[in-house]
């Protein structure tokens, strides 16, 4: 089993022509509301490619949270280590440039009381893997690799958004997911040297 230790958001998508500088309004003709979160969004995927995956995480008590949590669920989401916060679900502030790269602003919610004691010790068995995301409380992270990779499990953190990690954590991590910018600013918080993006993924690989 794949466990999910991830964020849950909904998901607000814009294409404006042009990114606004300080004080202008731009016009954007429509936007798209999708149910995601890394966390979500990474679940999904894994099951629609056949995995038996479980998501445990924090979601609010409003409209967004069984849109979300129904979409995954459909798609064969184990969801009852979802817990349910009074605060607002989290959203995700999506600007889609033209070139298709995006500018992310997570307005994290709910996610700020997921916590690791929700992955029970019965299910951290060796033949299971971790895959978790920064979008939820680093030390609740931090807790669940160290605990998961104690038994045994192979853990894949994607590392978004980048942050400085404890010196323990990275050698507990089978795999490290990072874009460009964050495995600059990975290098840069590890104090490497390297510049070249191949070189620094070698230098974390060491």
């Amino acid at each position: 089993m794949l466990i999910v230790f991830g964020s849950i958001n909904m998901d607000m998508v814009i294409s404006p022509e042009h990114l606004p500088q300080a004080g202008e309004t731009v016009l954007c003709p429509d936007y798209d509301l999708l149910p995601g979160g890394k966390g979500a969004n990474q679940a999904l995927a894994a099951a629609r490619m056949g995995a038996r995956v479980a998501l445990v995480g924090s979601a609010g008590s409003d409209a967004y949270a069984p849109q979300i949590l129904n979409t995954i669920r459909r798609q064969g989401v184990i969801t009852s280590g979802v817990s349910q916060s009074d605060l607002p679900t989290g959203c995700a502030f999506i600007l889609r440039e033209s070139g298709g790269r995006n500018r992310i602003i997570v307005a994290t919610g709910a996610n700020v009381e997921a916590r690791a004691d929700q992955v029970p010790d019965e299910i951290l068995r060796p033949e299971c893997m971790i895959l978790t995301q920064t979008e939820l409380p680093a030390e609740e992270v931090f807790s669940l690799i160290r605990r998961a990779h104690a038994r045994g499990l192979k853990v894949i953190l994607n590392l978004a958004p980048a942050m400085p990690l404890p010196e323990d954590i990275l050698g507990m991590v089978y795999i490290l997911v990072v874009n460009e910018i964050e495995i600059e600013q990975t290098a840069k918080n590890l104090g490497l040297a390297e510049t070249a993006h191949k070189d620094m993924a070698r230098a974390l690989a060491l």
